[in-house]
């Protein structure tokens, strides 16, 4: 299979993934750029893989949680025209997340939330995801355990307006 051809079949696949992660499609936009940069440049190693998707999968989750990602540059969009003087093309802001799990898992450490995101979204197990993860099964089930706990705990709390009606 060629890089392009994996692209081509993975790039949504590794956008939603991305997406759970990080809980900005902006980010996950980039995360998924960088990698598949770097991947097209290690293409005749990676492609040559048993699983070149979970290869790549597992690049996404290292660029997720890598400390380059906490550092992150905020800018300013300076208007609608271009350098060029064209108009640029207007890209729709995501919707607010406001289902309750979602903050919730937002809120989650990241190595916990992709511990989550691995053995729900993508169904792994947790030696395919202490692989992906680079530690060992018992690290794995400990940030799943906290992780579910910590939910657990967020989803039983009765919420503000909640505790003023009572």
């Amino acid at each position: 299979m060629s890089f392009e051809e994996f692209a081509a079949a993975r790039l949504n696949a590794l956008l939603r993934y991305a997406v759970l992660l990080s809980g900005d499609r902006e980010e996950a936009r980039d995360i998924v750029q960088e990698v598949l940069a770097r991947a097209l440049v290690k293409w005749g190693r990676i492609g040559s893989v048993q699983d070149p998707y979970g290869y790549v999968r597992r690049m996404v989750t290292n660029e997720f949680l890598s400390l380059r990602r906490r550092r992150r540059v905020w800018t300013v969009p300076l208007g609608q025209e271009t350098v060029d003087g064209a108009s640029a093309p207007r890209t729709p802001e995501p919707p607010e997340p406001d289902d309750d799990l979602w903050r919730l898992l937002m809120g989650l450490p990241r190595q916990q939330r992709a511990v989550i995101v691995l053995r729900y979204y993508e169904s792994l197990s947790d030696l395919e995801i202490a692989e992906v993860l680079g530690c060992r099964t018992g690290t794995v089930r400990s940030n799943a355990s906290r992780a579910l706990a910590t939910l657990r705990v967020e989803l039983d709390e009765p919420t503000t307006s909640e505790r003023i009606s009572s």
